[in-house]
């Protein structure tokens, strides 16, 4: 080791950790490839080729960049560190597919106070486990270590993905109708948005440990928190091209009806009917054990939809199908009219079953 590696391992930065982490992700790295991607692992930017882009008439880039918020906090509570990656990605390449963009490639950043290279290698691992799901390339990423700043076992991810769809199958409020068809797209869980409240309710008010068990749930509370996001990407990409479908919304912070109103023209209205679904119990037991107001939990939570498609009713049927393929439950909640107040409002109506 020369003075400068002591020197720097002094400060906190172990150098030979971090190429050991790396060597640990090149064979995850490696599966998360596209043919339109360049050069391998450890160069100082990924390099994608954009000549296949020359097939369309007017490429519009599209780009997305998130975090996955305090779910890490329960990964490191679990020390379970292989999923996360799911919730990183679901969170970027499914805010490009609501405009009918197809992710091309992602690159990712971890933060830590230490690396340990077995842990940021299986956060990594499912970094590239959920691009090859979502069909995207991992092009490239950045580990830091920060000590000083970050608690040994403390990290945090983001990461930035880019997609491209042609102009004139661009989705979005130009082109939603009276009568289209609210169709909604079933959640895995919490996701990755509102742990701050579940973290609270849990913990901090009812008192509860990640090993807990609970009946309600069927496992321990940890594996709950931890579920995956749903990556809907190649679900909401079929409809977007196989079906008349105007618009999606992809459900994150801020719930379903704050999202879905992202991509309403002022002059119209959705309402849903919250009797065609039942949220997954955790929704409930926060709600419950936090003594959460609906319109609170609704306005954090997404409450068992994480997409929506606003689709034109002659092919509701066929977006249906098409989402079942692609082991997507989904169901028609609602409607598009007119709004007589020209808002664009979202209205949620009805009551869940046993709420």
């Amino acid at each position: 080791m020369s003075d400068a590696d002591n020197a720097y391992a002094r400060a906190g930065v172990d150098i030979h950790a971090a190429d050991k982490a790396v060597d640990l992700m090149k064979a995850s790295i490696e599966k998360a490839r596209r043919p339109e991607m360049l050069g391998g692992l450890g160069g100082f930017a990924g390099l994608f080729d954009a000549s296949a882009l020359t097939s369309y008439k007017r490429p519009l880039l599209a780009t997305s960049t998130d975090g996955v918020g305090t779910k890490v906090a329960v990964a490191q509570m679990m020390d379970k560190h292989d999923t996360i990656g799911f919730d990183l990605v679901g969170m970027v390449v499914d805010d490009l597919v609501v405009c009918g963009a197809e992710p091309l490639f992602m690159t990712d950043y971890i933060a830590t106070g230490k690396v340990v290279p077995e842990r940021i290698a299986a956060i990594v691992q499912g970094i590239a486990e959920a691009c090859v799901e979502a069909g995207c390339a991992l092009v490239g990423g950045e580990t830091a270590e920060h000590p000083g700043l970050l608690a040994p076992d403390e990290y945090d991810v983001a990461g930035a993905t880019t997609g491209v769809v042609e102009a004139d199958d661009l989705l979005g409020p130009g082109r939603v109708r009276p009568g289209d068809v609210v169709i909604a797209m079933a959640a895995s869980g919490l996701h990755s948005n509102g742990y701050s409240l579940a973290r609270h309710v849990f913990f901090a008010q009812a008192g509860w440990t990640v090993d807990r068990h609970v009946e309600e749930f069927g496992r321990t509370l940890g594996e709950e928190l931890l579920e995956p996001t749903k990556i809907y990407t190649k679900a909401g990409l079929a409809i977007a091209r196989g079906t008349r479908t105007h618009a999606m919304a992809h459900v994150t912070g801020g719930g379903l009806a704050n999202n879905l109103a992202r991509v309403m023209p002022v002059e119209l209205r959705a309402t849903l009917d919250r009797a065609t679904w039942t949220p997954a119990p955790v929704f409930d037991v926060v709600r419950r054990l936090g003594d959460v107001s609906q319109p609170d939990l609704e306005a954090t939570l997404n409450c068992g939809v994480g997409m929506v498609a606003l689709t034109h009713p002659e092919s509701v049927g066929a977006a249906l199908d098409l989402l079942a393929q692609h082991g997507v439950d989904a169901w028609v909640a609602g409607e598009v009219d007119v709004d007589p107040d020209q808002k664009g409002t979202v209205r949620l109506v009805g009551q869940h079953a046993g709420w």
